[in-house]
């Protein structure tokens, strides 16, 4: 790495010389741009974190292991991992979608999971009282 030298213009050293000229351009782009009431353009990027699409994966996971019933809850977990993939693409439209639909699945893998329970409760409770 150079050092960096002084910037003397040639009016202040009085030198003509092609070298110096070579050398003051090269000391200019090393140095950069000098500081002074120029002005300089920026440019700010907003990055919005507010809009969260959820994508109900672990819902739809557990579905999958505990409440699979006719399979919503493979489906809804398929749906999920889509709305994720969406999401990170930076497809916000297609990710609710998917996340609408996701949710949508796992609703009735849900209820009929829950409605089957009571279900096979309920005709246990009836056989056993049948048999006594």
């Amino acid at each position: 790495m150079s050092t960096p030298q002084p910037f003397f213009t040639r009016a202040q050293t009085g030198l003509h010389s092609n070298s110096e000229m070579l050398k003051e351009e090269h000391e200019v782009a090393v140095l950069g741009t000098p500081h002074g009431p120029a002005t300089s353009t920026s440019t700010v990027i907003h990055i919005h974190s507010d809009t969260s699409v959820p994508d109900h994966v672990v819902w739809s996971l557990f579905n999958t292991l505990f409440l699979n019933c006719c399979c919503l809850g493979f489906v809804a977990f398929a749906y999920s991992v889509k709305s994720r993939d969406r999401k990170m693409v930076g497809d916000l439209t297609g990710a609710q979608a998917y996340a609408s639909t996701a949710k949508c699945l796992n609703v009735w893998a849900l209820v009929l999971s829950i409605l089957g329970t009571i279900l096979i409760i309920v005709a246990t409770v009836v056989s056993v009282q049948n048999l006594t």
